[in-house]
């Protein structure tokens, strides 16, 4: 970040997958046992994230230039896993195609209601309405989001079939036929997870369904990183399926299906890095060099973490009862094949 390290053969993303390609497993370790034992002690005080504190959180990371993010993602904004069908797939194909392989997991029927948790820019809410037919309410904590989304919407016409609120997901009040939260429940925080998933059961209707895409890890429970928790992700957590599962369980929803996306994040931060790095000098117009630096650098870690650390992306679909998803996940392909 501050441009003392100087590589004069490749570049930052080359050293980091060198580095973490050859971490192995350091687990055994006494050092690092107590090392991470300690972190999960203090864990509950740095994950605790009231309303007030998660706008904060949010707006360290989401309340900057929008030139900033045009730059590096695609036209929709979408700021999460993509879904690389192929290797080939472009970063536009591997969004529309993420949000096609949710909704058909949401199974959704014109006129429903949606609550979409955590709704960014709005692309997820305005594809939902365009594509299925549905009205769709989403919550933000970000302002600039907020008037990016409600622009973007005007100008696509949908004002009737989208709405948007800065609002906390645990102030929300109504009842919805499907809930969808992408990229918002790693800013939960764990002392959270309990009441996060007993607002998604009380605002969901009895025969509804909901979807939680994440950042997970395949590995047991952790602790954040202590670079991106102060640089980029304040309040952020990847957690292990074992520390979700049991709030779920607990809150009255049933699990009716999960997905693990193993490297489709790292080819998303891929695509995201060079796109960045190519409109480095726009960048450095916008912001000083050590913020480019800073967010070179944290692109680049995450793409060789999700290739060689235990990174991964869960989809998790809940329902209420057990009727309410088909037996066989044929549905999921069918619905992408007529969309």
């Amino acid at each position: 970040m501050d441009g003392t390290l100087r590589i004069d053969y490749g570049d930052i993303y080359g050293f980091l997958d060198i580095v973490l390609g050859n971490l192995g497993d350091a687990s055994g370790s006494p050092l690092r046992r107590a090392w991470l034992a300690l972190r999960r002690l203090v864990r509950p005080l740095t994950l605790f994230n009231p309303a007030r504190r998660s706008q904060s959180n949010v707006a360290h990371h989401y309340d900057l230039t929008d030139q900033l993010y045009d730059l590096f993602l695609d036209a929709d904004r979408q700021y999460s896993c993509a879904y690389f069908a192929t290797p080939g797939d472009t970063l536009e194909q591997a969004q529309a195609q993420k949000k096609r392989h949710i909704a058909a997991k949401l199974l959704l029927e014109p006129g429903q209601r949606v609550l979409d948790i955590g709704s960014g820019w709005g692309g997820m809410a305005r594809f939902l309405a365009r594509d299925a037919d549905v009205s769709v309410t989403g919550l933000t904590l970000s302002k600039e989001q907020l008037l990016y989304a409600k622009i973007e919407t005007a100008n696509a016409g949908l004002d009737d079939e989208v709405t948007f609120h800065l609002r906390d997901y645990r102030h929300e009040a109504a009842r919805y036929d499907r809930i969808v939260s992408v990229g918002m429940f790693e800013h939960v925080g764990t002392p959270h997870y309990r009441t996060f998933f007993n607002t998604v059961s009380d605002r969901l209707t009895d025969d509804g369904i909901a979807v939680v895409h994440t950042i997970g890890t395949s590995g047991p429970p952790g602790a954040p990183g202590a670079w991106i928790k102060k640089y980029i992700f304040p309040g952020g957590y990847a957690p292990a399926m074992s520390e979700v599962l049991p709030s779920i369980e607990k809150s009255g929803l049933i699990v009716t299906d999960v997905e693990v996306l193993r490297l489709h994040y790292a080819e998303t931060l891929r695509a995201w890095r060079q796109r960045f790095l190519a409109n480095r000098a726009q960048l450095s117009d916008l912001h000083d060099d050590r913020f480019c630096r800073m967010w070179e650098f944290y692109l680049s870690a995450c793409e060789a973490a999700f290739r060689h650390t235990d990174l991964v992306v869960f989809q998790f679909q809940l329902a209420k009862r057990k009727t309410t998803v088909p037996l066989t996940r044929d549905y999921i392909a069918n619905a992408k094949a007529n969309q």
